[in-house]
C-alpha cells in the first residue's frame, strides 16, 4: 500500500469500518473449548443522537472488547436499543407520527453514528425491545410468573406523574420528583400490577457481598435500598375498640418512649378512626410527601402495652402503607421526623436514653402540655427544651426493669420479654417494596391478561403471545390508557369460556425491557423460534453468562441493576440459566463535564461528537476521551485535550510516513533477532518498548486506567522519535518498537493502528494479532549507585534504577535510617540532586 504523507483520519477511518464489516471481524461464534468474555455497554434509548457520555462510554467498552480478543478471548461485544418508553410516545404526539417509525428511523441514525465511531459490535445479535419478536418473552416470562406467585394484582397507593400521566415505581421517584421530568410525583390509588421482587430480598441483600467485581458504593446503594431490619412487632390495643394496631420497629429500646402514633392515610383504622372525612381527604392529598409533616389527630388513643401508657393516634402524611404495618410508634426523643412532628404539634417528649457520659441522679421533671403524661427524667443535661432527637447508642432510662442497660443488650432482652408476653414477635422488615409494573401508557409491552366477568383474571395462552401493540389508538399523552380506545384491542374471547372479556391496557415498565436483554443477547436473531422455548438452546446461554464486564452509569446503581438482579434469579429458578447474578463485574463510568457542569443542551455546553469525528476523527475523539480521566472519574472537556490527542496521534503518522520504506521491506525480521548485537542507545529504546508493553497490559488489567496506559504510549513514542537507526539491528529493533506501539495503540484508536501496520508491511488485521508480552529482564532498569551526602559530607550510599525520577531519589534518600539519625530535628533547607551521581541535603544547625 502507499502511505499518504497526510493524516486523513476520515478516509482512514471509512477504508477500515467497511474492511472489518466485509470481512466480519467482530462476529461471534460459539466455542465452548475456548475461554470467553462478555462484555456489555448499557444499551441506549433511541433518541435519534449520540451524545458526549455516549462515545466515552462505548469507547470504553470497546477497549476492553478488542484487548481480550487479543489476549485470546471469545469475546461477545453486543448492541441494541431500549426503544419503549415515553420519549418516544411524547415526540408522536409532538410530530404527529407513530412512536414506532420515530423510533425506528432513530435507530437507524443511532446505529451510522456508533459504526462510524470503530466500535467493535457483533450486530448480527442486535436486539430492539419494541420489536414483537422482543416484548414477546416479556410477556411470557409475566406468564411464568403469574403462574409461580411472582406477578399479582392489587390495589394500591401508587406514586402518579401528573406530566407524564402514569405510575412511577419507588425507585422512579427522586426528592419527590418524577426522575424523567422532574414533576412533583401525587398519590394515587389504582389497581396495579406488581412482580414480587420481595420474595428474594434476602438473597438480593446477601448475595450483595459476592459482587467484589463491583464499586463499593454502588453495592452500598443495593444494600441500603433492600433495608433488613431486624426487630419486633408489637400490637398496642385501641382504646375502646376491640382492635389493634400492629407496628415494627427496629428500635425495641424506645417503646417505653412512645407517646403518639402515627397511621398511615389509607390505613383500614383511619375511616374509622376519623369521623371528619374532609380532614382526612386533606391529608390523603398531602400523601408520601416528605417535605412538611402534616398530621391529623384521630381522637383515638392506643395503649402502650409495656408500660400502660395511654397514647394518641395522629394520621399521618409520611407514614406509608406499602412500608411495614402502615402504623408506627412515634419516639420524639430519639427520632427526629417524630422530634419535628412532636414540636409542630405540641406533643410530648419523653428521654428513654441516655448517652453512657452523661448519667446523672438528678431528676427533674418535663410537664406534657396535653395533660397525657408527664415525664420523669434521669440526666441534666437534658431539658424540656431539647434542640434535636438523640438517636445514639447509650443507657436505657425511665424503662421499668430494663434501665440502666445499654441500649444496644436492652433490644434483645426487650425482645424476649415482649415475646414471653405474647405481646408481639421478633421479626425482620425490609425497605424493599414488591415493583409495581403498570402503567397507563402506550408505548410499552402489553400486559398479557384478560378480564372476564365468568373466570375472573385470565393469563393470556402461551400459544397467542405475543399481543400486539395496535396501531389504531390516538396519543393525547393525558389520562387514561390509549389502549381503552382501540376497540379491536380491548374487546376478544375468553380462552376458558369463550365468553366476552377485555384486555388489559396498562403496559408494563420499561425497567422490564432492560432487566434481561443481556441474557437475549447470548443468541443470534435466528436462534430464538417464536414458537418455541425461550433461550433454547441453553448451551450458548450457560456458555455466555454472567456478563464479565458491565459498563454505564451510577445513576442506574438502584433501579436497573436491582431488577437485572432480580430477572436473573426468577430465570435461574425457572431453569432457563445457572447462575443467580447477572454481571460480574461493573464500572461505572463518569460523566462528562464542561464549563464545571455536566453537559447538557439547557446549559448550552454540549460538544457535538459528529462535529468532533468530522473534523479530528473517530480515533482522536476515543484517545481523547479515554486520556482525559480514568474511567470511573468525571471527565473534565478540554479542546486543548482534544488538539493534544489529535497532535500525538499525527506525530506517530509522521514518523511512520518519514520511516515508511525502510520499514516495510524489514518483513518479519524483528521476529527473535540477537538483542545482544544491538547498539547502547538502540537497547534503551527495546528496554522501553518492554516497559511500555507491561505498563499498558497492566494498567488496563488494573481497573482499566487507560489514561496512564495512554501516557506510556506517548513516552514511548517520544523515544521513538528522537531514535536515529544506524544500524540492520538498530532498524530491527525500531520496527519491533513501532509494531508493538501500534499493537498497543490499536484498542484505543484502531483506525491508524490499522493503516500504520499494514503501511510497514504487515498483512492486515492487525487484531488478529497476538497481544504483546514484556520480557521482565529486558525490561529491568540497570541499577547504579548513588552517594547520599549532608552538607557536602558522605553519609551513606544506596543502589537505584536507572532513570529514576529526582523527587522519588529524594524521597528515598531521606527515607534512609542513618541520614534520619543524623539530620534529626534540625531543618532541611534544600536538597540537591546529581543525577546519576549523588544527592546532597543541606540541613541548618
Amino acid at each position: 500500500m502507499v502511505l499518504e504523507e497526510r493524516y486523513s483520519p476520515q478516509k482512514v477511518e471509512l477504508k477500515w469500518q467497511k474492511y472489518w464489516a466485509d470481512k466480519q471481524l467482530n462476529k461471534t461464534g460459539f466455542n465452548p473449548s475456548q475461554k470467553k468474555f462478555y462484555c456489555l455497554e448499557m444499551f441506549p434509548y433511541p433518541s435519534g443522537e449520540i451524545h458526549m457520555g455516549h462515545v466515552r462510554n462505548y469507547a470504553i467498552g470497546d477497549v476492553v472488547a478488542r484487548y481480550k480478543r487479543m489476549r485470546g478471548y471469545n469475546v461477545l461485544h453486543p448492541m441494541g436499543w431500549d426503544a419503549f418508553g415515553l420519549p418516544a410516545e411524547n415526540a408522536a404526539i409532538k410530530h404527529g407520527v407513530h412512536p414506532s417509525e420515530w423510533t425506528y428511523k432513530n435507530i437507524e441514525y443511532m446505529k451510522k453514528q456508533l459504526n462510524r465511531m470503530g466500535l467493535s459490535y457483533d450486530w448480527e445479535r442486535e436486539i430492539t425491545t419494541c420489536s414483537p419478536e422482543y416484548y414477546k418473552w416479556n410477556q411470557w416470562f409475566f406468564l411464568r410468573m403469574f403462574e409461580k406467585g411472582l406477578a399479582y394484582r392489587k390495589h394500591s397507593y401508587v406514586n402518579w406523574c401528573p406530566s407524564c400521566a402514569t405510575v412511577l415505581a419507588n425507585e422512579q421517584v427522586i426528592d419527590e420528583k418524577c426522575w424523567r421530568c422532574d414533576s412533583t410525583v401525587t398519590q394515587k390509588k389504582l389497581e396495579q400490577w406488581f412482580f414480587r421482587i420481595t420474595h428474594y430480598a434476602e438473597e438480593l441483600l446477601r448475595e450483595c457481598d459476592e459482587l467484589r467485581g463491583w464499586p463499593e458504593r454502588v453495592v452500598l446503594m443495593q444494600k441500603n435500598w433492600i433495608g433488613k431490619g431486624e426487630g419486633v412487632e408489637v400490637d398496642f390495643p385501641i382504646e375502646g375498640m376491640d382492635e389493634q394496631l400492629k407496628i415494627f420497629t427496629t428500635r425495641p429500646d424506645t417503646l417505653f418512649g412512645v407517646t403518639f402514633m402515627c397511621i398511615a392515610p389509607e390505613h383500614p383504622m383511619a375511616e374509622k378512626m376519623v369521623k371528619d372525612t374532609n380532614k382526612l381527604e386533606a391529608v390523603k392529598a398531602q400523601y408520601g410527601k416528605e417535605d412538611e409533616k402534616i398530621g391529623l389527630f384521630t381522637g383515638s388513643y392506643t395503649i402502650n402495652p409495656l408500660n400502660g401508657d395511654r397514647v394518641p393516634v395522629y394520621v399521618a402524611n409520611f407514614v406509608l402503607m406499602e412500608y411495614g404495618t402502615g402504623a408506627i410508634m412515634s419516639v420524639p426523643a430519639h427520632d427526629q421526623r417524630d422530634f419535628e412532628f412532636a414540636k409542630k404539634y405540641d406533643l410530648p417528649i419523653k428521654i428513654v436514653i441516655v448517652p453512657e457520659d452523661r448519667i446523672q441522679d438528678t431528676r427533674y421533671r418535663i410537664q406534657d402540655k396535653k395533660n397525657h403524661a408527664s415525664c420523669i427524667m434521669n440526666h441534666e443535661s437534658f431539658a424540656p427544651d431539647i434542640t434535636e432527637a438523640y438517636e445514639d447508642e447509650g443507657i436505657i432510662v425511665n424503662s421499668g426493669k430494663f434501665s440502666g442497660v445499654k441500649s444496644d443488650s436492652a433490644k434483645k432482652e426487650i425482645i424476649q420479654f415482649i415475646e414471653e408476653k405474647r405481646l408481639g414477635r421478633g421479626t425482620i422488615n425490609y425497605k424493599l417494596r414488591d415493583w409495581g409494573i403498570s402503567r397507563q401508557r402506550y408505548w410499552g409491552t402489553p400486559i398479557p391478561i384478560l378480564y372476564c366477568d365468568k373466570c375472573g383474571i385470565v393469563p393470556v395462552p402461551e400459544k397467542d403471545l405475543p399481543v400486539i401493540l395496535p396501531e389504531d389508538v390516538r396519543l393525547t399523552g393525558k389520562g387514561v390508557s390509549p389502549l381503552l380506545e382501540s376497540e379491536a384491542f380491548l374487546n376478544t374471547k375468553c380462552p376458558k369460556c369463550s365468553g366476552r372479556a377485555r384486555r388489559e391496557t396498562d403496559t408494563m415498565d420499561t425497567f422490564v425491557d432492560s432487566s434481561w436483554y443481556f441474557v437475549r443477547y447470548c443468541f443470534k436473531k435466528g436462534d430464538i423460534n417464536l414458537d418455541s422455548e425461550l433461550l433454547s438452546p441453553q448451551s450458548e446461554c450457560k456458555y455466555w453468562m454472567p456478563v464479565d464486564q458491565y459498563i454505564g452509569g451510577v445513576e442506574h446503581a438502584v433501579l436497573h441493576l436491582l431488577y437485572s438482579r432480580f430477572f436473573t434469579r426468577v430465570m435461574r429458578d425457572l431453569g432457563l440459566i445457572s447462575t443467580g447474578e447477572p454481571f460480574q463485574n461493573l464500572l461505572t463510568q463518569g460523566m462528562v463535564i464542561k464549563d464545571g457542569a455536566k453537559m447538557s443542551k439547557s446549559k448550552g455546553n454540549v460538544v457535538d461528537p459528529h462535529y468532533l469525528i468530522e473534523k479530528y476523527g473517530a480515533d482522536t475523539s476515543r484517545l481523547f476521551s479515554l486520556f482525559a480521566a480514568p474511567p470511573e472519574r468525571d471527565l473534565e472537556w478540554s479542546d486543548k485535550g482534544v488538539e493534544g490527542a489529535y497532535r500525538f496521534l499525527h506525530r506517530l503518522w509522521g514518523i511512520v510516513y518519514k520511516n515508511r520504506e525502510a520499514l516495510s521491506v524489514m518483513r518479519n525480521d524483528i521476529r527473535g533477532f540477537d538483542a545482544s548485537r544491538i547498539t547502547d542507545h538502540a537497547s534503551l529504546l527495546l528496554r522501553k518498548t518492554h516497559q511500555t508493553i507491561k505498563k499498558v497490559t497492566t494498567d488496563i488489567e488494573r481497573e482499566y486506567h487507560f489514561n496512564t496506559a495512554i501516557a506510556g504510549l506517548m513516552e514511548l513514542v517520544n523515544e521513538i522519535t528522537s531514535f536515529e537507526p544506524e544500524s540492520d539491528e538498530d532498524w530491527k529493533t525500531f520496527k519491533f518498537a513501532i509494531e508493538r506501539v501500534l499493537i498497543l495503540l490499536s484498542p484505543f484508536s484502531p483506525h491508524i493502528a490499522e493503516e500504520l501496520w499494514e503501511a510497514i508491511g504487515n498483512e492486515p488485521s492487525i487484531f488478529e494479532q497476538q497481544w504483546p508480552k514484556w520480557d521482565e529482564e529486558i525490561a529491568r532498569e540497570e541499577e547504579i549507585e548513588l552517594v547520599i551526602q549532608i552538607n557536602g559530607k558522605l553519609r551513606s550510599k544506596i543502589m537505584i534504577s536507572q532513570g529514576t525520577p529526582d523527587d522519588e531519589i529524594e524521597k528515598m534518600a531521606l527515607e534512609q535510617q542513618k541520614i534520619k539519625e543524623i539530620v534529626g530535628a534540625k531543618t532541611i533547607k534544600k536538597v540537591i540532586v546529581v543525577k546519576g551521581k549523588l544527592v546532597n541535603i543541606v540541613i541548618g544547625e
